[in-house]
Order: structure tokens, then C-alpha cells, then sequence
């Protein structure tokens, strides 16, 4: 039997019903929602849980050695895009690194997960090389 290529982080998810985030291959897989420092979702509207989610996504790449611009591709789900679509761009265009803005799609969704939750991204990164 060989040994799984695919690296779940935390190693033991025990009940939750997903990992932090997956790294395969030198490819790191991540789904960030806006939940606040000390557990439950961000309080506020979509410039609070866009600022959020960009926060949690810094937090999980640097876990990895990576950063904003080791992003090649997010898919942003938001409720109500017709008004949550401007505030989320104008967070995005300030937070992510000019020249280095990944490929990305914005889905809109009735409702995510949790009733007050407006925006939910998945990203695709590279992992930076720490052999060379």
C-alpha cells in the first residue's frame, strides 16, 4: 500500500465535517468562510465578512509558508451578488497583490451554510518550495 500524496491539515479532523485546508502535490486547497477570531462568524455586513475571509485566508497560506499572491484560482460564492458583489470587489481589489490577481469566479447562491453568512471562498495555491 502506498502512502497517501494528499496532506490534510489538521492531520485529525476528528468530528468536523472537513479539513482546514488539503495540500496536494504542491498544491494547496482552501475553503474560508468569515468566522471571527474567537469562533462564530464576523459580525457585520459583507465589507466585515469579505475583510474576514481575506484575514482566515492569510492566516491558513502563511501556515504553509504561501500568501495572497500564491493564489491561482478562487471561486467566491456570495448571497445576493447584485448587492454584495461591489463591497466584496472593492475588499478584494485592496486586499489581493496588484499584478498578482489569481483567475476567479463570483457564484451567486440563495444561502451558504449559516443563515447570516453572506461570502464563502475556495481557493487553489501553490506551495512554495522550501527544498531549494
Amino acid at each position: 500500500m502506498t502512502a497517501s500524496r494528499i496532506h490534510r491539515y489538521p492531520v485529525d479532523t476528528g468530528a468536523a465535517l472537513s479539513a482546514e485546508f488539503t495540500v496536494l502535490d504542491g498544491t494547496a486547497y482552501f475553503t474560508v468562510i468569515p468566522s471571527a477570531p474567537g469562533g462564530g462568524l464576523s459580525d457585520g455586513g459583507i465589507l466585515a465578512q469579505s475583510e474576514a475571509v481575506f484575514d482566515n485566508l492569510e492566516r491558513k497560506l502563511a501556515k504553509i509558508g504561501a500568501e495572497l499572491a500564491s493564489i491561482a484560482q478562487m471561486t467566491i460564492y456570495l448571497v445576493d451578488i447584485g448587492e454584495t458583489r461591489a463591497a466584496f470587489n472593492e475588499v478584494y481589489a485592496r486586499r489581493m497583490p496588484q499584478g498578482r490577481m489569481p483567475i476567479r469566479c463570483a457564484v451567486g447562491v440563495a444561502a451558504l451554510a449559516r443563515p447570516d453568512m453572506l461570502v464563502e471562498v475556495s481557493a487553489v495555491a501553490e506551495v512554495p518550495d522550501t527544498e531549494g
